[in-house]
Order: C-alpha cells, then sequence, then structure tokens
C-alpha cells in the first residue's frame, strides 16, 4: 500500500518518521522542523487507517490491520538506505518488522510497543471509546503538552480507523533478539510498554537504550527539548 506522506527540509541526509496508533505525520509537527534544521529531509507516514492513508482491506480488523502489513506498507512507500528512522509505539513495531528492507543507517525506537500482552489496560474498547475524547480529558491526561498537540490529537483522532485497535491483541509481540542496525530505544519515564528488565535485556542484545527523565508515552510531544537531548550522537 502507498501510503500518504509529508515532508519538511530538502537537505541531502533522509529521516523516516512512522507514528503510533491514533496518531498520523502531525505528532511530529515538532520534530519534522527540527531535523528539517539539522539538514534532513524529513519524511513523514500516515500509516495505513490513519490519517490519509488509506483504510486496510479484509473481512476481519486482523486482516486489514496486521502488523506485517503495516511494515510492508513502509517497504512501499519510504526510501531505502536513509540515514535515520524513527518509530514510536507501534510505529516501533512498524519498523522494527521492515528495518532489514529499509536498511537505515540507524533506526529509533521511542517507547516502542514490542511487549503489548503485558501493557496495562490494552483493551481495544479503551480505545475506541478514546476516539471521542474531548479537549478538556486530552488536555489532563497531557498536562504538558502545547495546545498545538492538543488540536493536531483531536484532528487525528478523527481521521483514525478505530478497526486498527480492535486488531492489535492476540498480534505476536517480543522484544527483538539482536538489532538489524544500529539501535536506540528512547523510553518513555516509567514505560508502561517496556520495564527496567526490558531495558537491561535489550541493552545486552545491542541496543542502546536512554529514557527521558519525566516524558510520558510520547516522548516527543511531553517533552520536545528532552526528546532531541536523548538522541545526541544520533541524529
Amino acid at each position: 500500500m502507498q501510503l500518504n506522506t509529508h515532508e519538511w527540509g530538502s537537505g541531502d541526509r533522509i529521516a523516516l518518521l512512522v507514528h503510533g496508533i491514533m496518531s498520523d505525520h502531525r505528532t511530529w509537527r515538532r520534530v519534522g522542523p527540527a531535523l528539517a534544521d539539522l539538514g534532513y529531509r524529513a519524511i513523514a507516514v500516515d500509516q495505513r487507517g490513519h490519517g490519509a492513508s488509506p483504510r486496510g482491506t479484509g473481512d476481519s480488523p486482523r486482516q486489514r490491520y496486521a502488523f506485517d502489513a503495516y511494515a510492508q506498507d513502509l517497504v512501499d512507500t519510504l526510501p531505502t538506505g536513509a540515514e535515520l528512522a524513527i518509530g514510536h509505539s507501534l510505529g516501533g513495531q512498524t519498523l522494527l518488522r521492515a528495518v532489514d528492507r529499509l536498511r537505515p543507517a540507524r533506526a529509533v525506537y521511542v517507547d516502542p510497543a514490542w511487549q503489548l500482552e503485558r501493557a496495562a489496560g490494552l483493551d481495544p474498547a479503551v480505545f475506541v471509546e478514546f476516539r471521542h475524547a474531548g479537549r478538556e480529558q486530552i488536555e489532563a491526561m497531557n498536562p504538558r503538552w502545547e495546545a498545538a498537540d492538543v488540536d493536531v490529537e483531536l484532528a487525528t483522532l478523527a481521521a483514525w480507523d478505530p478497526d486498527s485497535a480492535l486488531a492489535l491483541p492476540g498480534q505476536s509481540t517480543e522484544l527483538p533478539a539482536a538489532p538489524a542496525v544500529p539501535s536506540l530505544v528512547v523510553l518513555a519515564d516509567g514505560s508502561f510498554l517496556l520495564d527496567d528488565a526490558d531495558a537491561a535485556l535489550l541493552r545486552t542484545r545491542g541496543f542502546e537504550v536512554r529514557t527521558v527523565p519525566g516524558a510520558g508515552h510520547t516522548v516527543h510531544r511531553d517533552d520536545h527539548d528532552g526528546f532531541l537531548t536523548a538522541l545526541e550522537g544520533w541524529i
């Protein structure tokens, strides 16, 4: 599937940006320009069922939104051999499954959804209900966000296909055995997706792991400057 993309910058180096569930390319509204300022051409996708990209096809949510289908979409849409690829949450799961074919020079996984079976509150009904969240609820859940991020959240929720949440349970998730390319994992402070033992195991497997103090799951929106600091040496 060819995905909708959005670009910032026109530099010689390419950075790929892959968002999480319920979001789209607009989640990178500050990261994309920051990378452009560093000389990148930053290319952000809308994953299938998100933003302006097509919905999945098939008779069931699982068929429409299988993890391997998300990964194939990246391969069908994005250039190979980029300098950098960043995936957040579901985007970290998608990037992990595509990275051996995209072959970026470096990969960054931001609070990636690699251990979904242990994630607290993984109830598809909660995700689906959140599609109707209002501004006050989003502000209360994300007190560190700028007003523009709340605007983006409202817009991306309206553009999102909730069947992608119904497809999550039962899809195989596990920690990667080794990085396909040099890889950094940036965790939320007190991540509900990867715990301290997971972080330690990833280090033994060749991943660098950093945490952004005080940041929640959407690290790059909770603390933009802290996120960029965590990427030092990788961007």
